[in-house]
């Protein structure tokens, strides 16, 4: 797995777009004692149902491939100019 620079701040950024995004689709949202794990692992689950993502496998389902997944997908939906792209 390639290592993707400003990857922290990117997963910031797709958290907060994707919390944004449950609460769009009618998800009661998260509150202050959810992890960030859980937070992660939800909105992943949510953008492959509405198949704006790719499945991983099964076997592949772990935090370190879903934080990479979520880091890509953002950082495929951001402007090319996006200070965290450069």
């Amino acid at each position: 797995m390639k290592k993707i620079k400003n990857e922290s701040q990117l997963l910031q950024h797709a958290i907060k777009l994707g919390s944004a995004y449950a609460i769009k689709r009618e998800y009661s949202g998260f509150d202050a004692n959810t992890s960030a794990k859980d937070k992660q692992e939800c909105i992943y689950r949510l953008l492959v149902q509405d198949k704006l993502i790719s499945a991983l496998a099964k076997d592949q389902e772990n935090n370190v491939n879903i934080r990479h997944k979520l880091v890509l997908w953002i950082s495929k939906h951001l402007p090319a100019d996006h200070s965290l792209l450069k």
